[in-house]
């Protein structure tokens, strides 16, 4: 049974029911007859103001417990009909009605604490969801503040853009003008390259005049001294020199001096005048042949002394290293070139550590001689005058060295190139080097003017060059490999390669040229022949370990050696065509460079870690 006049001034959130006996005793109290209605009254007033009061404050969070306490309600209001007509109408089986009434009274009491239990339950989740939404508010609060700072930050960040790009505005200006004067400083550079062309022109031009005056009044005074000379050979051929042993004794002057000075004899005062004339004229005689065939060097760099050719053993057979006999870490950093000198007791090496140092080789090892300092960067080539008592070098400061063999520091410096020398080797002549760049230019300078004669502009980087009789040959990187002509500063001809050139060798005979490239493989040129056609040599596991990889012949031009990037010592036979042997254990990085006494005794390979190792047959 409904009521619908009770239901409607129930408010929608109900207040908290700490006890649930209350609500059937006040329910009791609402059913009994007198003056209930107003105690009832006030009591609904009461409960339907608190609820508005909670219907404002919390909406959301009493569904659950509208929907309950409705029900239950309900329950009420129906118990209350039930009693209310049982009062009223009283019959015979009021008992009955009565019992089953109360059983169901209890049955309402029973499910009203079950319902007030869940408000109990709903209420302490209320209390935990409220401790969830105060921390959100407080983890809400502080992202507040962060994004504050945040906001302050991007603040400031935003006026530090607006600072630098005002900064770079300035400095792109700066920047502009800069530009600007770079270009007019360039077109005023190439301008006085110009005039400093012409200059050198015009240089070279009196200094060949000067030369040539200078070779007439030498040749002038040449032939007056060889006239000269011809006619006091023939006033000596003509006189007569007679000697008396009588007068050349000392012990018959000594003992008759009165008698010598009363002589009659007047022959021998001529005699003794004829002596004089002859022991006067000989030194002449003699100074005017030294004189008449002696070069004026003035200060060349260059002596007579040194130009003479020193006798030079030939190597019959050369031997084939089996072990090593010594390895020594020779440099502080990698070492790039090796060289013996011609006499192979001498031993050049060179590296990034900027110096040359000499080993003295005996009795199968190496000892330090001396250093050679004077470079501002790392060698890149060591080459040997026939002679052995100069020593040449190619450095990365664009510049090449000449040194004596017993000074420290260099006698000459040739420099001219715009980028790093890779080769440099005495040439044909003795007064002459050769040096390639990575400015893919050659040239050749005269040691007596310590100035260049002859440039050749070339295609391509040049790596390495070897020089030969009246001819310069010269590896690129364009797989190609030229032959110049000194006499006129022209390429020749030139031959193909499988890859990039990385060195060249040339046989002691110059019959064959060595060439090693980065395809791997060695290529045998018959110089004799001039022919595309050559023999390659290559091995399992021989890998070239870098664009400045430098292979040898053998002195005997029976073998070829060459080290590869697995820290080996390779060595092919020339009439075979096959591997020789393979020398291992020794290098822990790639090998660099080795070299072959001239003897024939030794190998010495270096790397990039600065080792040095003489490998012997013995």
């Amino acid at each position: 049974m409904n009521q619908p006049g009770l239901r409607a001034s129930w408010p929608t959130r109900p207040a908290v029911l700490t006890d649930p006996a209350g609500v059937s005793e006040r329910s009791g109290r609402v059913l009994a007859p007198g003056g209930g209605g107003r105690s009832a009254e006030s009591w609904k007033k009461d409960i339907v103001r608190q609820l508005k009061h909670r219907d404002l404050s919390q909406h959301a969070m009493f569904q659950d417990l509208i929907r309950f306490y409705t029900q239950l309600l309900e329950k009420t209001s129906l118990a209350k009909g039930i009693l209310s007509c049982s009062v009223r109408r009283p019959s015979s089986d009021s008992s009955s009605s009565v019992s089953s009434l109360l059983q169901r009274n209890n049955q309402l009491k029973k499910t009203t604490g079950e319902l007030a239990y869940q408000v109990v339950e709903l209420q302490q989740q209320i209390k935990i969801k409220e401790c969830v939404l105060e921390e959100q508010h407080a983890r809400l609060s502080e992202e507040e503040r962060r994004l504050a700072g945040v906001l302050d930050a991007r603040q400031e960040l935003q006026e530090r853009v607006g600072q630098v790009q005002e900064k770079n505005g300035a400095l792109k200006m700066e920047y502009d003008v800069l530009l600007e004067r770079q270009r007019e400083a360039e077109t005023r550079l190439r301008e006085e390259k110009v005039k400093e062309g012409h200059l050198l022109e015009d240089m070279i031009h009196l200094k060949k005049q000067a030369a040539a005056r200078m070779n007439s009044r030498n040749e002038r005074r040449s032939r007056a001294r060889q006239a000269n000379l011809q006619k006091e050979l023939q006033t000596a051929a003509r006189s007569k020199v007679t000697v008396d042993s009588s007068s050349s004794a000392p012990t018959s002057r000594s003992t008759s001096p009165k008698k010598e000075n009363h002589d009659p004899e007047s022959t021998e005062k001529p005699h003794t005048r004829l002596f004089r004339s002859a022991s006067a004229t000989s030194p002449r005689i003699l100074n005017s042949i030294r004189e008449l065939f002696e070069k004026r060097r003035g200060h060349s760099v260059c002596s007579l002394e040194e130009d003479l050719m020193c006798p030079v053993g030939i190597c019959v057979s050369a031997r084939v290293p089996v072990r090593a006999r010594q390895a020594l870490e020779a440099h502080e950093q990698g070492i790039n070139a090796v060289r013996f000198s011609s006499s192979s007791d001498l031993l050049a090496t060179g590296g990034t550590d900027r110096v040359i140092k000499l080993w003295e080789v005996r009795a199968g090892s190496l000892t330090h001689r001396a250093t050679l300092e004077g470079s501002t960067e790392g060698v890149t080539c060591i080459d040997f005058n026939p002679t052995g008592l100069k020593i040449l070098a190619a450095s990365y400061d664009k510049s090449a060295l000449l040194w004596q063999r017993d000074e420290s520091v260099p006698k000459l410096t040739l420099t001219g190139h715009s980028r790093k020398v890779t080769a440099a080797r005495f040439s044909s002549l003795p007064h002459q080097v050769v040096t390639g760049s990575a400015d893919r230019t050659i040239r050749l300078w005269d040691l007596h003017r310590a100035a260049c004669v002859q440039v050749a502009d070339v295609p391509s980087y040049c790596s390495d060059l070897v020089c030969s009789e009246n001819s310069i040959i010269s590896g690129h990187y364009d797989c190609k490999i030229r032959v110049w002509d000194t006499r006129t500063v022209s390429c020749v001809q030139e031959l193909p390669a499988q890859g990039k050139v990385t060195s060249l060798d040339i046989s002691s005979d110059h019959r064959q040229l060595l060439s090693c490239c980065r395809d791997d493989c060695l290529q045998l040129v018959d110089l004799r022949r001039w022919s595309n056609d050559r023999m390659c040599f290559r091995a399992e596991g021989f890998k070239c370990g870098s664009d400045s990889t430098k292979a040898v012949i053998s002195p005997d031009g029976c073998f070829l050696a060459a080290g590869s990037a697995d820290g080996a010592v390779y060595i092919w036979n020339f009439s075979t065509g096959k591997l020789e042997t393979r020398l291992p254990d020794q290098h822990s990085s790639s090998i660099s460079a080795v070299s072959w006494s001239l003897s024939g005794e030794h190998v010495v390979s270096v790397d990039k870690r600065g080792l040095a190792v003489l490998w012997s047959d013995i």
